[in-house]
C-alpha cells in the first residue's frame, strides 16, 4: 500500500468527521443536559 497525500487527507477528512459526530452526539447526551441547564441559568443568578 502506497501512502500520498490524497490518502492523507482522505483519511484526516474520516477521522475529522467521526470527531464531530462524537461531539455532536456528547452535546446531545441526555446525561449532560442537568449540567447544560445550570450553565444557561448562570448570567441569570443574582450575586
Amino acid at each position: 500500500m502506497e501512502f500520498d497525500i490524497n490518502l492523507l487527507r482522505s483519511l484526516a477528512t474520516v477521522v475529522s468527521f467521526l470527531m464531530f459526530i462524537g461531539i455532536v452526539a456528547w452535546a446531545y447526551s441526555s446525561r449532560k443536559s442537568a449540567d447544560f441547564e445550570q450553565a444557561a441559568r448562570l448570567p441569570f443568578e443574582q450575586d
